[in-house]
């Protein structure tokens, strides 16, 4: 028969510790035994929780990276665990998604940038590359993924970049992409695109306002480099 939370000893439960100390004393690992709630007969929850997060380096950013296959590798997780797991990462993403609304969002330095894109983007493991349109008044008209694995300047195409713009009726657009490595600093190939799309934009009489590179613990703004 499954081990529940309520099997352990009282000073490892965390709904009883929650209720005497308030949910910020629980670890993330006695966060994730109240949703998940059993173990194995020989595994209780806080265990296999606290094994989950010692593969992630206690990082639920890293967690929030691992596909389902990568999960159930982990003793006393099977295919629902892994699947609630998931679920728990996709609502905290959510939820700070819902929180940053991009509509009315006014942008006015490369860190209203970043919070705008980085739970989106930042912390994903492949490249993506984005499009922020904006209106006369710097306020964000809408978010669009132009291309999702390594973009590279010979094959980065300007047209498909500039359409977000022109469907918007946009002022001014931002390009912003992710680093999954966590290097925030600029390849060649970053430059090279960042000219060819600032060049575009200025032929379309469109105010490139910046290309921000957006990692899971920071960013890099050619715009604040002065590198525009």
């Amino acid at each position: 028969m499954p081990l529940q939370v309520a099997d352990a000893d009282p000073a490892d439960r965390p709904r009883e510790k929650a209720d005497r100390l308030g949910f910020g004393a629980l670890t993330k690992a006695e966060l994730l035994a109240l949703i998940l709630r059993t173990g194995t007969v020989s595994n209780p929850i806080t265990s296999i929780c606290d094994d989950l997060l010692a593969t992630c380096g206690d990082s639920f950013l890293t967690l929030m990276r691992k596909h389902k296959s990568e999960l159930m590798t982990i003793p006393g997780i099977g295919e629902v665990k892994a699947q609630q797991i998931l679920a728990i990462m996709e609502l905290t993403k959510r939820f700070h998604e819902e929180a940053l609304s991009p509509r009315h969002t006014i942008i006015k330095s490369a860190a209203d940038i970043y919070n705008l894109l980085r739970y989106e983007i930042g912390n994903k493991s492949q490249e993506e590359i984005w499009i922020i349109t904006l209106s006369r008044r710097n306020s964000v008209i809408g978010r669009h993924a132009l291309t999702r694995g390594s973009a590279t300047a010979s094959v980065f195409d300007v047209k498909l970049a500039l359409k977000p713009a022109i469907l918007d009726e946009a002022s001014a657009i931002i390009m912003s992409h992710n680093h999954p490595s966590g290097n925030r600093l600029p390849s060649p190939q970053d430059d090279q695109i960042t000219r060819k799309m600032k060049q575009a934009a200025e032929m379309m009489q469109l105010s490139f306002f910046d290309h921000v590179i957006v990692t899971n613990e920071g960013y890099y703004s050619y715009a604040d480099e002065g590198r525009l």
